[in-house]
């Protein structure tokens, strides 16, 4: 018969990780692990975060059953870059090419070095992600679409990868298992091209009378047509192997499911990289017009159902005791990023970065601050706590979890902060660094942004980007919305701040 163990659950806005069943020689030292990463969810967009216009009982259970972070970061503000910095535990801009990535890039994620899926491997974990990848795949941006590509997910820690490779938006929009394109045809070649058309597949520039959803102006998503959405990029070939957005999520769902249940016995960790509510949000069609706040509002229903299948997973299984699940974003907020598709029409009075200012691309909270949730077993029940606390600390924080000995140098931005994380104390960080166009640093509710060049709004995403040309400085303590510059008031505070900043800048 087998023995139940029970373990904590651990949730990053955006991050989800799960234990499996144990059975009596598994060691409680070992528990499962699943993060569970959400695509631009800000830090309002969940009613256990202070939404009125929608609700989101899966996540809020999940927030309920341990403990909910108010002061948890992404690295960046923008997708590339946070998701380097958790698999890396380095701050992304400290290496070239880290920036939101096209379709076809080559992989930036190093083979050679220590990684979050290898921490768990070197602790004897099965390891695995389903979804959104977005780090490049390959040596080269030239690559055969129609041959297995390497090196990629597999060879930076994941036994098992079903991805697509990089955003729902781009092409090529295809599945990947383990290196290889699902359903490629030898007949039917991939071609993939970011600088000039290939082939003779209709775009959304020249055919907007073919589209379902309307690309918004200016932006690029008007390129070749796929399931009636114009994408950013070009593609030809592959028409078995598209996917259908529609389909996209449950398909995701279905492998981690897979995962779960042929891995229960053993010690796993599973990175599950949701694409809501990402563009093109295009949500199944029990979830379309039933949050009443266009599509964006109905792919956030979707994305707290699909928790909440893994939820009823874990319980049937008889895992959930001894799962640590974390959910999180990988940065904030943005309501039109390509498609007419209600999300700024609808909102309804519904405010996606709650009361901070800026969202996704911005160096205001709005871009890095968004949901983190913990929970299981060992974690504080029914908590809310202020730690500050970065997604680059998951890879030092599970280390510390399943005993892992990191080396001098490795992750060096990353650290052990598993105290904080399952709630039993309220010390994090005591300064973090944050990431858009410029840099940033926190310490004790004291916010310094750097001097920019940068456009201080982007019209096209209605952002305000934190970019001007002197210092800021904000109290964050009481001023959270960061409406006012007090940076001529505490001159000591600015130098103090600057100084620090300089010397993460050289570490």
């Amino acid at each position: 018969m087998k023995k139940t163990l029970s373990l904590s659950i651990l949730l990053s806005a955006g991050l989800v990780i799960m234990l499996p069943k144990a059975s009596l020689s598994q060691k409680i030292s070992k528990p499962n692990v699943i993060y569970i990463y959400a695509d631009d969810l800000g830090f309002g967009d969940l009613s256990s975060y202070g939404a009125q216009q929608i609700e989101t009982p899966n996540l809020d259970k999940l927030a309920k059953s341990g403990t909910r972070f108010t002061n948890a970061h992404s690295s960046s503000a923008t997708c590339t870059p946070s998701r380097f910095a958790l698999m890396t535990g380095t701050y992304p801009w400290r290496q070239d090419g880290t920036g939101v990535l096209p379709g076809d890039a080559k992989l930036i994620v190093p083979t050679d070095k220590i990684t979050l899926p290898k921490v768990f491997k070197n602790a004897g974990y099965t390891t695995a992600i389903v979804g959104k990848w977005h780090m490049g795949l390959g040596n080269q941006v030239k690559k055969d679409w129609n041959a297995a590509i390497k090196p990629g997910p597999n060879d930076v820690g994941f036994d098992y990868s079903f991805i697509f490779p990089a955003t729902a938006d781009r092409v090529p929009t295809v599945f990947l298992e383990n290196g290889q394109v699902m359903a490629a045809e030898a007949s039917d070649p991939i071609l993939v091209d970011y600088d000039k058309k290939v082939g003779n597949d209709p775009t959304g520039k020249e055919h907007p009378e073919l589209l379902k959803m309307q690309s918004s102006p200016g932006q690029g998503h008007n390129q070749t047509i796929v399931n009636g959405i114009g994408r950013i990029g070009y593609m030809s070939g592959g028409k078995r192997a598209r996917w259908v957005d529609e389909e996209v999520s449950t398909t995701f769902l279905h492998k981690a499911q897979d995962f779960i249940s042929q891995h229960q016995d053993k010690p796993f960790f599973l990175y599950f990289c949701l694409t809501e509510p990402h563009v093109p949000r295009m949500p199944a069609t029990q979830f379309k017009g039933k949050s009443k706040l266009g599509y964006r509002g109905d792919a956030i229903l979707q994305l707290d159902w699909t928790v909440g299948q893994i939820q009823q997973q874990l319980q049937l299984l008889g895992l959930d005791k001894n799962t640590i699940v974390i959910f999180s974003s990988d940065n904030g907020p943005v309501l039109d990023d390509g498609y007419v598709d209600g999300a700024v029409a609808q909102q309804n009075g519904h405010q996606a970065a709650g009361p901070l200012r800026g969202g996704k691309y911005s160096i205001f909270e709005g871009g890095t601050r968004v949901p983190f949730i913990v929970s299981g077993q060992g974690v504080a029940q029914g908590k809310v706590s202020d730690a500050l606390i970065s997604q680059i600390d998951l890879l030092a924080t599970s280390a510390q979890l399943v005993g892992v000995n990191l080396r001098p140098g490795e992750a060096k931005d990353s650290e052990p902060l598993l105290k904080a994380l399952t709630g039993q104390e309220n010390k994090g960080r005591a300064s973090m660094v944050q990431h858009a166009y410029t840099l940033a640093i926190v310490k004790d509710n004291w916010k310094y942004i750097a001097p920019s060049k940068g456009t201080p709004y982007m019209k096209l995403t209605d952002t305000e980007t934190g970019n001007l040309p002197e210092d800021q400085l904000y109290d964050l303590k009481n001023d959270i919305g960061e409406k006012n510059n007090v940076a001529d008031r505490y001159p000591e505070k600015v130098a103090e701040l600057k100084q620090l900043l300089e010397a993460e800048r050289k570490k």
